[in-house]
């Protein structure tokens, strides 16, 4: 069964289009959000305002999966999500479910494949954390450099995490991660499993949307972080590594102002923006839907199309 994949960068609109073609086709929906997951964090994770009834969240009447149901002191990944999507899908075999996120990886692991890995080592990552905590971003990256290359040339410093999975592979293996990322890794979408939407907006519009959302969500980010702190769960705990919540945590620690703090987050969601771009720009089989006014963003509009289009390609 072809399900549709609603996808694009941070802010872009997904969930609002994702819902209105669920309306519009009686399909749920699996978020492919790493961060929508965790409970308790709605603001700084765009997590859709829903309830729970009879199992399920629902926003709007559709059934939202894998989103609010993990604490916030657990992990996640791309095997997590594999799992239950293939869970979800497998109940219901003859439905075309639609994925909503712009967690490239997850996406990726689930319609193509993922090259076998090391498994994460909890001890090795710790001493790589430590190590960037005691000399830097840079002095990390660096040390990738020295292993692999490659690696070290496709992801930026500031990415910590991707440097430290760089990293953990390589000295696992002893071979570079770049070596061992071939095949899967670099695969195509395949056409006949997923119908893929990339929401492709004029770069200056997203950038003033970014701004806009963070501007909005600041206090309510600040607001949960107090609260997940209240009840005792650690500023290190994996939900508040989140996107911007190292930042909040400054603000209401008060080494940071709010300014400071916005301007923090908006710089690092531009950041991912971009790297959400590159990740989706190497497919071929994407519905590119060109966003150049405000107006094109017209939920309505866009169903019919994608709906039109992916009946086409059936």
């Amino acid at each position: 069964m072809k399900h549709i994949v609603v996808t694009g960068p941070t802010a872009s609109g997904k969930t609002d289009l994702a819902l209105a073609l669920a309306q519009k086709l009686g399909a749920a929906i699996i978020s492919a959000d790493s961060r929508q997951v965790y409970q308790k964090l709605t603001a700084g994770t765009a997590k859709p305002e829903g309830k729970w009834q009879n199992g399920a969240y629902r926003v709007n009447g559709a059934v939202y999966h894998l989103v609010d149901f993990l604490p916030p002191d657990k992990t996640f990944n791309a095997a997590s999500f594999c799992l239950q999507a293939e869970q979800l899908t497998r109940q219901t075999p003859d439905t075309p479910f639609i994925f909503a996120g712009g967690t490239g990886m997850y996406l990726h692991a689930f319609f193509v494949g993922l090259d076998p890995l090391p498994p994460a080592d909890p001890s090795l990552r710790a001493q790589l954390s430590a190590f960037a905590s005691a000399h830097g971003k840079k002095a990390l990256h660096a040390r990738l450099q020295d292993k692999d290359p490659v690696s070290a040339e496709q992801i930026p410093a500031g990415n910590i995490q991707r440097v430290m999975r760089a990293l953990e592979i390589t000295l696992l293996a002893g071979r570079p991660a770049s070596e061992l990322r071939k095949g899967a890794f670099l695969g195509q979408f395949p056409a006949e499993k997923a119908f893929l939407v990339y929401l492709n907006w004029d770069q200056g519009l997203l950038n003033a949307r970014i701004e806009k959302r963070t501007r909005n969500i600041l206090e309510p980010m600040a607001a949960e972080t107090r609260a997940l702190l209240a009840d005792g769960i650690p500023a290190d705990c994996p939900a508040l590594k989140s996107l911007g919540y190292p930042q909040i945590l400054q603000y209401i620690n008060g080494q940071i102002s709010k300014e400071e703090a916005f301007e923090k987050i908006v710089i690092l969601t531009r950041q991912y923006a971009k790297r959400q771009r590159t990740w989706f720009n190497r497919y071929k089989n994407v519905l590119r839907l060109d966003l150049t006014d405000a107006q094109d963003f017209d939920t309505q509009k866009l169903t019919e199309y994608i709906i039109r289009a992916y009946t086409a390609a059936s």
